[in-house]
């Protein structure tokens, strides 16, 4: 299966079911509108791998007033459209504070042709994305001011309690250990291990799963990032 046809499903709505142990991928959609965390979201509908669905209508900010404060020197606004090498330099990008309506899209081109998505997500609270020098446009809607973080070894106080919805930066914001989060509803809650910042599906996914009741997992010293959507709060166990 191509990376390309992996982009076009790259949504927060589209949750990716990665089996690791079958050597097969499960793309679970949910697009109730409603999913604000705790282990609120809508029950998933299951489509085989290589479908060719497209990614959902992007949110338009309205509901939070995201990308309105004003960015900090340096940080991108959270409402636009960037030519990468001109407008955006390549890099890590991180924006805080999130509520249902940010969306984000790193592109081949500027058509605006689904075709042309690389990576895309919809995003509740923190989120990182990894713009590479190869992109040409990267868009932003509805969310709060993207900063260049730096890359490559993680500093900082990492926690030990993180809210359900939102991406870590492993060893930074997040320490590595096992995780539990508890109580969640049919599906509702998503976990995902990933290697970078690049959201190119499996190429980015170390392991993932969509979670019903209780959620364990246990994040290794070597991950990049923690990436958790519609979940109750994780907290570390051991």
């Amino acid at each position: 299966m191509s990376q390309h046809s992996h982009a076009k499903q790259r949504n927060w709505f589209a949750r990716h079911k990665l089996l690791t142990a079958a050597g097969a991928l499960v793309v679970v959609v949910g697009i109730g509108a409603g999913m604000s965390g705790g282990g609120d979201g809508d029950d998933g509908k299951t489509s085989a791998a290589g479908s060719t669905e497209k990614k959902e209508k992007k949110g338009t900010g309205q509901e939070d007033g995201g990308g309105k404060e004003k960015a900090a020197k340096g940080a991108l606004k959270g409402n636009g459209t960037y030519q990468v090498g001109s407008d955006v330099e390549p890099g890590t990008y991180r924006s805080l504070g999130n509520k249902l309506g940010c969306y984000w899209e790193r592109a081949k081109d500027s058509s605006g042709d689904p075709d042309a998505i690389l990576a895309n997500d919809n995003v509740i609270g923190a989120s990182y994305v990894t713009v590479k020098a190869e992109d040409k446009i990267f868009k932003t809607q509805g969310c709060k001011s993207w900063e260049r973080v730096a890359e490559g070894q993680a500093s900082g106080s990492p926690k030990t309690e993180m809210p359900g919805n939102g991406m870590y930066k492993v060893g930074a914001d997040i320490a590595p250990g096992t995780y539990k989060s508890a109580g969640n509803k049919k599906d509702g809650c998503y976990w995902e291990r990933a290697k970078d910042a690049l959201h190119e599906s499996a190429d980015s996914i170390l392991a993932n799963e969509n979670v019903t009741g209780n959620a364990i997992v246990t994040i290794a010293p070597g991950d990049a990032y923690f990436k958790t959507n519609g979940c109750s709060d994780w907290k570390k166990t051991g």
